[in-house]
Formats: C-alpha cells, sequence, structure tokens
C-alpha cells in the first residue's frame, strides 16, 4: 500500500512515466529488430517524444526532490511533460487515422521539416532512429491494435498522469 501511496505522488509519476518510456522505446527497438519491423518517420518522431519525456522525468523527479521545497519548478516539469505527451498523443492519433481510415496517402504530401530532422537522426544513429517503413501500414499487432494505437493510450495515459501530478501538487 505504501508503494502505491509514493507512485501517486508527482515525484512517483515523473519516475513512472520516465521508466514507461524507456521501456516503450526498449519494447519498439526490441519488435524492430527480432520480429523485422520497419519504423516509419511518425514512428521515430514518436520514439525521440518518449526519449524526450525520459530526460523530462530525470529533470522533473531531481526538481520535485526534498531539496526544492517549493512547488512551481515541480508544477512547470509536470506542464512541460504534459505537453510533450500530448504532441505524442496527436501525433499517434494522426498515424492511427492513416493506417485506419486513409486509404493511398504516405506520412505526408511532401517532406516536412520534421521528416528532414527524422532521416538526418537516422543517418546519425540508424539503431535508433532510421526510418523505412511505410506510415499508413499497421504492420504487427497486439490484440488487435497497431503499435500507432497503443502508442496512442501510452501518450494519453502519460498526458493524464501529469496532470494528475499537478493535480496532486496543488493538494499539498
Amino acid at each position: 500500500m505504501r508503494f502505491l501511496r509514493l507512485l501517486f505522488t508527482p515525484r512517483g509519476l515523473f519516475a513512472a512515466t520516465g521508466l514507461a518510456a524507456v521501456g516503450l522505446v526498449a519494447g519498439g527497438m526490441g519488435l524492430q529488430q527480432t520480429l523485422n519491423i520497419a519504423a516509419c518517420p511518425l514512428c521515430i518522431l514518436q520514439r525521440m517524444l518518449y526519449l524526450l519525456l525520459a530526460l523530462e522525468a530525470i529533470a522533473a523527479w531531481t526538481l520535485a526532490g526534498p531539496t526544492h521545497p517549493t512547488a512551481l519548478p515541480q508544477r512547470m516539469a509536470a506542464l512541460v511533460m504534459a505537453a510533450t505527451a500530448l504532441t505524442g498523443a496527436g501525433i499517434a492519433a494522426y498515424q492511427t487515422w492513416l493506417q485506419r481510415f486513409a486509404r493511398g496517402v504516405s506520412c505526408t504530401a511532401d517532406q516536412p521539416w520534421w521528416e528532414s530532422f527524422v532521416n538526418w537522426a537516422g543517418s546519425q544513429w540508424p539503431l535508433l532512429f532510421e526510418a523505412s517503413g511505410l506510415c499508413s501500414e499497421a504492420g504487427w499487432k497486439f490484440l488487435g491494435l497497431s503499435i500507432a494505437e497503443w502508442s496512442l493510450i501510452a501518450f494519453t495515459s502519460m498526458t493524464l498522469a501529469m496532470l494528475l501530478a499537478l493535480r496532486r501538487d496543488k493538494a499539498r
């Protein structure tokens, strides 16, 4: 019971979100390597956001520590993490729409700045960021949901966790 009480503190929520983000990146890379799944540019962008969330979680966990008696840095960290997770949810929702409803559509009609960034990152660190798949192909599914749909659930849960961290902070 004490563990659950600690988990639902802002510091616990930051740690859980960071660990989940790292776990999802590791799981995605594992699936990519073992099942030979090609990640698409939107998948890689989501992976980047999970890694950003993990870095933000480390900073937030530090800011929520006992050496910081004021709640403002903790609130700001929760807001930044909520914005990052919400951005990821939007990207995952767009990819889900592409996979379920759009026919004959790829990631984008032209190459926007973020796709150029993903291509650059893939050339720098191919194992982690190389995008060679199509965004509109669902590929592997688990319990009837694609990876993009599971990512939407994960990002939405992380957004809600950060909103809960804000609420818990106000209850102090």
